[in-house]
């Protein structure tokens, strides 16, 4: 994996040459762009995974919660500057969709076939759970309640901040409350110790043991250097989406709740489904739930004030189609998650269920994605 990780990167300085040169195709330039993306986002993972080992479980712990979903972060943001709104709203969606059918999927359904019935703690599960569900309703309060007040002045605006701030707030507390329990991984609750291994774990197993495998300056190093290619090659992705959709007849709306979703997770996502096969069920449960949480509750509310910086509105509002898919995707997850067991049958049926939503969201028009 490393390996193949090595060989993508190479794409990245490729896409800044032709870029700043000039000489690529605006859908050349779009696939090398995000091929480079994937590794870079693989080493921020890996530079931030080593850094939490200097600075303690706790503060590690805190810099998970923070640089968990960095390369998607630094994505939406270069989108937000260039005002593709929409594209930021659906590659919210999509993380969380990707992360509790796709991911959550092939986990159940590669654990399961290797497996068998796999089981993993219900009370830190269910916990999960729960936040994941109360994170889509507070997503779906701004967007039903601003058919009223689009009629008001400012009256959206003031709101999607308010609950911005409030979901923040939410957010601090169910890292604290990790802490408090035993151990906060990089996002979500858990009830047991342990030191941490992957970029998105929560929870560890007691037999799983990690050391640091680089000095803390070359963790350092790597950290910033993979930041910086990041912020470069989504500077080079946003400018050519235009270009790109038109070219290729697919909408702006698809981009952001398929694509660009996969490609700054694709290595965090092979870690849930490698641990769901080694049938460490309930470390993978809290990669896609963890991760889920965190951009309801972090990504998405931080990006609210983010776009008041680029004097951008990004409202926590979204489209009748997205909220349907978040409240259908968190009550699946959320009822195999609650029973504390799994098999690949569940794997099967979330996998479908994400399956029916790409084709839906791929032959969805233009216009209607973007009404709300």
């Amino acid at each position: 994996m490393n390996r193949i990780l090595l060989v993508m990167l190479i794409a990245a300085p490729v896409a800044l040459i032709l870029g700043w040169t000039g000489n690529g195709t605006p859908t050349l330039l779009f696939v090398l762009s995000l091929i480079g993306l994937i590794p870079l986002a693989n080493f921020i993972g890996e530079g931030t995974e080593e850094l939490a080992h200097y600075t303690g479980p706790r503060l590690g712990g805190l810099l998970n919660a923070t640089l968990g979903n960095a390369a998607e972060l630094i994505i939406t943001v270069f989108a937000i500057q260039a005002g593709l709104l929409d594209l930021v709203k659906a590659s919210i969606t999509g993380s969380i969709l990707g992360n509790l059918l796709l991911v959550l999927g092939f986990s159940l359904l590669a654990g399961g076939l290797k497996n068998g019935t796999q089981f993993f703690d219900r009370r830190t599960a269910g916990l999960n759970a729960t936040l994941l569900v109360l994170a889509v309703v507070v997503l779906l309060i701004p967007s039903f309640f601003d058919r009223a007040l689009v009629e008001v002045p400012d009256s959206e605006l003031l709101f999607s901040e308010g609950t911005a701030i409030i979901i923040i707030i939410l957010y601090a507390l169910t890292v604290f409350y990790g802490f408090k329990s035993g151990t906060a991984g990089e996002h979500g609750v858990s009830e047991h110790g342990g030191d941490h291994k992957d970029a998105d774990a929560v929870v560890r197993e007691p037999a799983d043991i990690h050391k640091a495998r680089w000095s803390l300056r070359t963790a350092v190093l790597v950290l910033v250097a993979a930041t910086v290619g990041t912020a470069l090659l989504s500077e080079t992705l946003v400018g050519v989406i235009e270009e790109v959709t038109t070219s290729l007849g697919i909408t702006e709306f698809f981009l952001g709740i398929i694509i660009i979703p996969l490609v700054g997770n694709v290595a965090e996502h092979l870690v849930a489904v490698q641990v769901a096969i080694k049938n460490k069920m309930e470390l993978s449960l809290a990669v896609s739930l963890g991760s889920s949480l965190q951009i309801a509750l972090f990504v998405a509310p931080v990006l609210v004030f983010i776009s008041l910086a680029f004097g951008q509105r990004l409202l926590l509002v979204f489209t009748d189609f997205e909220l349907i898919a978040l409240v259908s995707a968190s009550l699946i997850a959320a009822l195999i998650a609650l029973d504390g067991e799994s098999n690949w049958l569940e794997g099967a049926m979330l996998l479908t269920v994400y399956l029916i939503l790409g084709m839906a969201f791929f032959l969805l028009p233009a216009a209607t994605g973007a009404v709300h």
